[in-house]
């Protein structure tokens, strides 16, 4: 009798890792500092103290390869953590591929997704310094989600400012962010000084999460006792969600696997990063060499199409200068089901080590990527949220890529959320409703206009070298 195959990989509890990983020290070189937008010099703490407590503003710029978990973190991530790594057996046989292909799952989470892994460290260290209250913006939900479920475990009110195409594609994600005690507003609002504008040039705004930014960011400037929390792209949302992939490297050790192919979904980029970093330390570090891929949607493609400058990372301009792939701070992407990824900027460190040619990245349209979505909820049995679907839709073409080669590959890919709240998004591509917008030079060209001018010498980085 053959023996069972192995579908979940699991670990105990007290294997739980309790350090978050920096992968700053590990680059073979810095990532250039964020700029004051006035006086285009690096930021320093005093600049971030109005958005930020100091413990996440050290974290954010920390050359500490490893930070401790606080245990009030800790005992809140055991609710969920470790999550499961899975074998995709069915899909793999549907696929008729010779490729070995597992999922991390993060949609065991409370929230439904791997954001509560910042979120609640960052109401904690809010908690800690004395903050009463968070704004913050979220496209599809997950984050705000995330974000109001861990200010009710802290005792902070907690005000989200969702895009207007979500807000109105999602109301059972925003009856979500309600019911764990938040207050949710559709952006554009006519609450700030920046969302008046974007409404007075169009009522009928769909919004971006650069607008929803711009929103929460001046609500929390102009409020001595609020901070701004943010979803994904700083460095310390990135490092808080490695423990993702470092529970992940003990899953494989545990069956003697090695991955050789690893994709990600990436809008922001706190998902791809949590997932590969601890993984791209082991191939810097040479103990394995896996290829990281990054998945990004056709119709707001950063890294594919976006040029690596210095940009802000809202749409009104009122957040320091970072450097990263943009598609300029102005630019609103299509109302794309998978809202989460409708950014206009990939995180710095993604854009880091882009640059450094240590990953890749692919850019495909929403249709294939629901026809993967639709392939693995019937294979394996959940229905992944939009986002996640861009990493499955790569992770067939590559599965697909080994049948024809005969390659025994090994492919990790992140599972980063399940997708409950979006169904009105899969009626419509099972309907036939569903579309790929185009996506014209003439509208990225115009959009990269508005990118800042700098001086060459602070473009480079050279002059803070």
């Amino acid at each position: 009798m053959s023996a069972p195959k192995q579908h979940k990989i699991v670990l105990d509890e007290s294997e739980m890792p309790t350090q978050w990983y920096n992968i700053v020290p590990d680059l073979p070189a810095p990532p250039p500092p964020p700029l004051h937008p006035g006086t285009h010099e690096p930021v320093g703490p005093a600049d971030l103290a109005p958005l930020f407590p100091m413990d996440l503003i050290l974290q954010e710029v920390s050359s500490e390869r490893y930070i401790d978990i606080p245990d009030e973190v800790q005992d809140i991530y055991r609710l969920w953590r470790p999550s499961p790594l899975f074998r995709a057996h069915r899909l793999e046989k549907a696929l008729g591929t010779p490729a070995r292909i597992y999922y991390k799952y993060e949609g065991v989470s409370p929230a439904g997704s791997h954001k509560p892994n910042t979120a609640v460290p960052q109401a904690y260290y809010n908690a800690k310094a004395g903050v009463t209250k968070i704004t913050t913006e979220t496209g599809a939900g997950q984050w705000g989600t995330a974000l109001a479920l861990a200010c009710s475990m802290f005792g902070i009110e907690c005000e989200v400012w969702q895009v207007g195409a979500s807000y109105d594609q999602k109301p059972y994600r925003r009856m979500m962010i309600e019911t764990f005690g938040a207050t949710v507003h559709r952006s554009p609002s006519e609450l700030t000084q920046a969302g008046r504008a974007y409404l007075a040039a169009d009522p009928n705004h769909t919004g971006s999460l650069g607008i929803a930014i711009s929103e929460a960011v001046e609500v929390a400037a102009s409020e001595p006792e609020t901070r701004y929390a943010l979803g994904s792209v700083l460095n310390h949302v990135l490092m808080h969600q490695t423990i993702i992939g470092e529970e992940a490297l003990l899953q494989f050790a545990k069956i003697g696997e090695t991955p050789d192919f690893i994709v990600g979904c990436t809008g922001g980029g706190s998902n791809f990063a949590g997932l590969s970093f601890p993984f791209l330390r082991e191939k810097l570090a040479g103990t394995m060499n896996p290829h990281l891929r990054a998945v990004e949607p056709a119709s707001c493609p950063s890294l594919t199409h976006g040029t690596y400058a210095y940009d802000f990372g809202d749409a009104a301009g009122m957040t320091p200068l970072m450097k990263m792939h943009t598609l300029g701070h102005d630019f609103v992407p299509d109302p794309i089901h998978a809202g989460g990824l409708r950014y206009h900027g990939m995180a710095p460190l993604i854009s880091h080590v882009y640059e450094l040619g240590l990953m890749d990245a692919v850019a495909i349209g929403q249709s294939e990527c629901f026809a993967a979505g639709v392939q693995f909820a019937r294979t394996e049995g959940i229905v992944p949220a939009p986002e996640p679907t861009h990493a499955l839709a790569e992770t067939v073409r590559e599965a697909l890529r080994c049948k024809e080669s005969g390659e025994e590959k090994v492919i990790l890919t992140a599972l980063c959320g399940h997708g409950h709240f979006d169904m009105a998004a899969y009626d419509a591509y099972l309907g036939g409703r569903m579309t790929d917008e185009p996506m014209s030079e003439e509208r990225f060209t115009a959009a990269l206009a508005t990118v800042p001018v700098l001086s060459p010498q602070a473009q480079s980085g050279v002059m803070f070298s």
